[in-house]
């Protein structure tokens, strides 16, 4: 069992990491929802029947975590001040290892989106970090989430489509205070 969770954690830690980074936006949040995720594995890794890829798995498993976090938050309006502040959040950072945080920084036009996901519902912001930020295919997305490939499909379509809104929006804002 010990060689199946070393072969698990080597093979998908850092893509999980990132994945509940963008999730929660909070380094510390994330690094202990990986443990939590890690310890449900660990219970389940000898039920695991195979029926999906151990990626799919996994990550179906830390998208739940997730989910289970965001509903112990008081509120939706707690929870974003609390995690969704950039200001405080990027000084509290203290390692050397960029987190997506800073990396977004870097470009002002991947900050943009990266604070838009924050407007989108759970449910297309989870559909856009599977597809676009961790590269996993429609089936894949379906199968972490359990929905079909056409609830995929449509999610994606209008996360992205309000994703567009929103940078609109703020495009137009950011034009308007230079005149």
């Amino acid at each position: 069992m010990r060689s199946a969770f070393e072969e698990v954690y080597e093979e998908y830690h850092q893509d999980l990491y990132q994945f509940l980074i963008y999730m929660v936006k909070d380094r510390q949040v994330a690094e202990d929802l990986v443990q939590e995720v890690y310890i449900k594995v660990l219970h389940s890794l000898d039920t695991f029947k195979g029926e999906s890829s151990q990626k799919t798995w996994l990550f179906s498993i830390a998208r739940h975590v997730a989910i289970d976090f965001f509903r112990k938050q008081k509120s939706k309006r707690k929870r974003i001040l609390d995690f969704f502040d950039w200001g405080e959040r990027g000084e509290q950072v203290q390692d050397d290892a960029k987190i997506p945080e800073e990396i977004t920084i870097l470009n002002d036009e991947m900050k943009q989106v990266y604070q838009g996901l924050d407007q989108c519902t759970v449910d297309q912001k989870s559909v856009i970090i599977l597809r676009y930020i961790q590269s996993m295919s429609i089936q894949e997305t379906a199968d972490i989430l359990g929905w079909s490939t056409s609830k995929v499909k449509t999610t994606q379509h209008r996360g992205m489509k309000q994703l567009k809104d929103i940078l609109t929006k703020q495009s137009g804002r950011e034009g308007s205070k230079g005149v």
